[in-house]
């Protein structure tokens, strides 16, 4: 499935009604995407104001996605969260439930040191069995990546993908896919969407959609 994570992949938003989550509609929206050509679709991404939902409440987008999908494009759903231990039951959720690939964000606000962040993925990741990659957007998480943290990811973890990258530093991306070419870079800022496909990106998860 790794193989097919490419193209646009948009993050889509949750709809809500009378303070409920309007899951008919997110199906509609699903639909929609899928029928105008979206390659894929991520789950619980920024757009989808994750960190205001319930567990419950992200698990639910999540099986609805991927009922709506049923194969015909890659769901990818974001698992990262605050906690370790939610962070890993919206993981095993996604996974049991049959999301193609994960999207998990670095640990954020309390800015680990790098050493804390892949010790983190490690443990979040040591049972995942689909691909999966970091959301990188210091910006908001207040933590950066370093080239040597994603190679011993790759080292230690097979299943270890690639990257959104949603902060605007082009030759970051140029000397990861230089040491990684195999690495898959999404565009996680509209303006840079060019740039980056230009040196190697393979899609977008840009708001957008």
């Amino acid at each position: 499935m790794s193989q097919a994570l490419k193209g646009s992949i948009p993050p889509v938003i949750t709809p809500f009604s009378d303070n409920e989550i309007d899951l008919a509609s997110y199906k509609k929206l699903i639909e929609f995407h899928i029928e105008e050509g979206s390659h894929g679709i991520l789950v619980n991404g920024t757009s989808a104001e994750p960190s205001t939902l319930t567990v419950k409440e992200r698990n639910q987008l999540v099986d609805v996605a991927i009922v709506t999908a049923n194969k015909s494009v890659p769901i990818v759903a974001a698992t990262g969260s605050q906690s370790l231990l939610e962070t890993k039951a919206l993981t095993d959720h996604a996974v049991a439930a049959g999301a193609d690939a994960l999207l998990i964000v670095t640990p954020y606000y309390i800015k680990p040191p790098q050493r804390g962040i892949i010790e983190y993925y490690i443990e979040v990741t040591k049972d995942v069995d689909i691909p999966w990659m970091i959301y990188h957007i210091p910006g908001r998480a207040a933590v950066s990546i370093t080239i040597e943290t994603i190679k011993e990811l790759k080292e230690r973890s097979p299943n270890f993908a690639g990257m959104k990258h949603a902060v605007n530093d082009l030759g970051f991306v140029s000397r990861c896919l230089a040491t990684f070419p195999d690495f898959k870079i999404f565009v996680g800022l509209e303006e840079l969407s060019f740039p980056e496909l230009a040196i190697g990106a393979v899609g977008l998860m840009n708001a957008v959609g």
